[in-house]
């Protein structure tokens, strides 16, 4: 039977950052469905460096959801990948994705979160507190106020998290998460 992986995005996921996660986990032949706040097209966006202080935003590509949070029930999965961009910020208010990652942690199930996925982790700071843990750097104050120390790395691996900086750390990111899957 087939490996379930979940990932959790809504509007303004980084397009990378679900695509490459999405297209590698079908790759390797596991069954993979995108939920959001409601069954739709997403619109994705890409972050870039340019030279800014800050990462610069562009429209991306648009993803099905493939079922809405409310639908999720999270036993059916063995793992979880949070994409970063703007997603984080409004979805974590969603009620049901605090009990849906909470899930991942406590049946101890891969979890990878990349870039802004820590504000979703902070939604359950019970299970990331004392962990090392890194994430974009803008995010480093959220992480510690979730109790949880930030590694200066662009991937992590502790427990059953994987965590990386951002989507240039994809491909080792993946592997992780793809290993942890067994």
């Amino acid at each position: 039977m087939a490996k379930k992986v979940l990932l959790l995005a809504g509007d303004a996921v980084e397009a990378l950052e679900i695509y490459y996660p999405y297209f590698r986990c079908l790759e390797e032949g596991y069954d993979v469905q995108i939920a959001a706040p409601s069954k739709k097209k997403l619109q994705t966006v890409v972050h870039d460096f340019i030279g800014w202080d800050t990462y610069t935003e562009s429209k991306g590509y648009l993803i099905d959801a493939h079922l809405s949070f409310d639908e999720v029930n999270p036993e059916e999965y063995d793992g979880l990948i949070i994409p970063g961009g703007r997603a984080p910020e409004y979805i974590r208010l969603n009620e049901h994705v605090p009990k849906i990652v909470a899930h991942f942690f406590e049946a101890n199930k891969p979890v990878a979160a990349i870039c802004h996925a820590t504000l979703v982790l902070s939604t359950v700071h019970q299970y990331i507190k004392g962990r090392e843990l890194t994430a974009y750097i803008a995010c480093k104050p959220d992480v510690e106020a979730a109790g949880a120390t930030y590694v200066n790395e662009p991937l992590h691996v502790q427990g059953n998290l994987v965590s990386g900086h951002a989507w240039p750390d994809l491909p080792g990111f993946m592997k992780e998460f793809i290993k942890m899957l067994g």
